[in-house]
């Protein structure tokens, strides 16, 4: 820590040892304290990468869901942590339902896809799953700390953390409070891409989180009878938007009526694809 000659001379005077532990003065010296949380006890996580944009539709929780089922099938252990509270449609996808249980201390088990993706979701904690969160973003926020904090996630190779749209409560208190090692950004191929994903990549810039790289969804439309692609929300930016920010490409996903067919009957763990790959090889390369 750099310090100039006024404070030097006020350090001096007052006898300060710049061990801001011992010291209650709220000073130019102090150091910030940091809001990360730590996990529950039980809980040994490798790597936590959250999916994120600057708005909402785009398809994080597609491609949430999409990587933890390719990086399932290549051994690792896999999560996902659901911090969309008003909008949870993660555990839909799997076909997870069940009643969520403790320890008896506090902690929360999650519950598994049939393949053993673990996840929490606020749809697993309510008895109607349409029933909506009409909760305040204080609340929401405590909500998803807790999912970090009280649930016992066991050994977890990598947690995916499904993120609301925007930067508001929710968005910050993950980026605060739990040790992200990257971002995945996730737009569509439209005009206002690059303001969309700049406001996502600024956040993550002033919270010193790394970004992984760029997915774009619903790149195309290829029509399954004469295999011709259709651009049905424009050319493509990303590769531009990629360019400015230093960003790599992940993945071009196309509108797969089979995607969403799989979401819908809680069968997504069937699908038979490539299309993030290329995203896969490079989180592995984060182990």
């Amino acid at each position: 820590m750099i310090y100039d000659d006024s404070q030097e001379k006020v350090n001096e005077e007052s006898g300060c040892t710049h061990d801001c532990s011992s010291c209650s003065a709220n000073c130019s010296s102090r150091e910030k304290e940091s809001l990360i949380e730590k996990p529950h006890e039980l809980s040994k996580i490798k790597k936590v990468i959250g999916i994120v944009s600057g708005k909402g539709g785009v398809g994080k929780s597609i491609v949430t869901s999409m990587l933890s089922v390719i990086m399932s099938r290549r051994g690792y252990n896999t999560a996902i942590l659901d911090a969309d509270i008003t909008g949870p449609s993660i555990p839909k996808a799997f076909g997870v339902k069940g009643e969520v249980t403790g320890d008896g201390a506090g902690g929360i088990f999650p519950l598994a896809s049939k393949t053993g993706i673990k996840m929490m979701s606020v749809n697993l904690l309510l008895s109607d799953e349409t029933t909506p969160v009409v909760w305040r973003g204080p609340v929401i926020a405590g909500t998803v700390k807790q999912f970090w904090t009280d649930v016992i996630w066991d050994d977890v190779d990598f947690m995916f953390v499904d993120m609301p749209p925007g930067t508001g409560d929710v968005p910050l208190t993950v980026f605060q409070s739990i040790p992200l090692d990257g971002i995945i950004i996730v737009a569509s191929p439209q005009e206002l891409v690059s303001m969309i994903v700049a406001k996502a990549a600024n956040m993550a810039q002033m919270m010193n989180i790394p970004v992984v790289g760029l997915v774009e969804n619903m790149a195309y439309f290829k029509c399954p009878d004469c295999g011709k692609e259709y651009k049905l929300f424009g050319d493509s930016h990303i590769s531009e938007v990629a360019d400015k920010f230093g960003y790599d490409v992940l993945a071009h996903i196309p509108v797969d009526p089979r995607l969403a067919a799989l979401c819908d009957k809680g069968i997504l763990e069937l699908m038979e694809n490539d299309y993030l790959d290329s995203a896969a090889d490079k989180l592995e390369k984060l182990l």
